[in-house]
């Protein structure tokens, strides 16, 4: 006979109650990566919200308006409720020849302020570098910063005090000298280059301290061996400040001809103004535009379709000119 066979269940457990950790419970549960990513960088985020709010509202809620430039709008129908009429206001503007002059004036006016801007500003950085007397850059590069921060309402009054033909500064010399008086806000071939010389003057000290602040950031030992081997201050420019200039450079301009068919609306609004129909045919920008139809003649529609038309080519630039500099000098691009 068989002897019966005891099955001792309470040892088993015993063994297994060994074989798992005593603290099972104790031990941390392993986290997402991008979870403690997040966790770590909570601070930046935080300090990047107020920017993200920003944006969100004032940059991406307004965007369904710019269905109106697909409408014939009506006050009483609301947005999407006016008709719907598709392209016929972007192509009236076409005919018309108005989108063409706009898009022309805004990108002339933009390249002459990226290239006379950027070569006036690399060229006094240049020069500042080459000074020796502390006290006369740091008087220099305040003397220079500071028409950046006078108002465009300031500037305009200060043209007009200069150009008027009645009792300005430079007609007035004009007439004491015996000349002709020249009636500049009546010209409009006079003011292309003074609206560049006054954009200039505003913007060429903030950029010539960016170069001047990249300059000061160069390995020194570069400079001080070239001149122990001899070279002089037209070689060190040439062969060492240029060349390590060139990538602030790249994206300097990246950033300007991504803006090329955003036009300053405060210089060229406080200088000529929106109403001086002589004028326009050379000085009307895009958003000098935008405003006067929006303001003076309530026509949505077109001011709509014409800001619409200024984004999208907008970005269509900057994306063509980023993929060129991309496959020149991957380094060097936005993205």
């Amino acid at each position: 006979m068989m002897k019966p066979v005891y099955f001792n269940a309470g040892g088993i457990l015993n063994m297994m109650r060994k074989k798992q950790p005593q603290n099972a419970a104790a031990m941390p549960v392993a986290r997402p990566a991008s979870h403690r990513r997040m966790r770590n960088s909570r601070t930046l985020i935080l300090m990047s919200l107020p920017a993200v709010i920003y944006f969100l509202v004032f940059c991406y809620l307004p965007m369904p308006g710019a269905y109106i430039a697909f409408t014939d709008f009506n006050y009483h129908a609301g947005i999407f409720g006016s008709r719907f009429v598709g392209m016929n206001n972007f192509k009236f503007l076409w005919k018309s020849g108005k989108l063409w002059l706009l898009t022309r004036n805004t990108i002339l006016y933009n390249l002459a302020f990226i290239a006379l801007g950027n070569l006036l500003q690399i060229f006094i950085a240049l020069l500042l570098n080459e000074v020796r007397l502390k006290w006369f850059k740091k008087l220099s590069q305040s003397l220079m910063f500071l028409p950046y921060f006078i108002s465009d309402v300031l500037v305009g009054l200060l043209a007009f005090d200069i150009l008027n033909s009645d009792y300005g500064f430079l007609p007035s010399l004009i007439r004491a000298a015996g000349g002709a008086v020249p009636d500049f806000y009546s010209n409009p071939g006079a003011w292309p280059p003074i609206i560049i010389l006054t954009n200039l003057w505003k913007s060429t000290g903030y950029g010539s301290i960016v170069y001047f602040a990249t300059i000061c950031g160069m390995d020194v030992s570069m400079m001080e061996a070239s001149q122990i081997d001899g070279a002089n201050a037209l070689q060190r420019i040439w062969y060492i400040l240029l060349p390590n200039l060139r990538p602030t450079v790249v994206i300097l301009v990246l950033f300007s001809i991504g803006g090329i068919l955003k036009g300053n609306f405060g210089l060229f609004y406080n200088l000529v103004g929106s109403a001086n129909a002589a004028l326009l045919p050379n000085t009307d920008i895009i958003e000098t535009y935008v405003y006067r139809t929006l303001m003076n003649q309530f026509n949505f529609p077109y001011s709509t379709a014409v800001g619409l038309y200024q984004s999208v080519f907008g970005f269509i630039i900057i994306m063509i000119v980023n993929g060129i500099v991309r496959k020149i000098e991957p380094d060097y691009a936005l993205f």
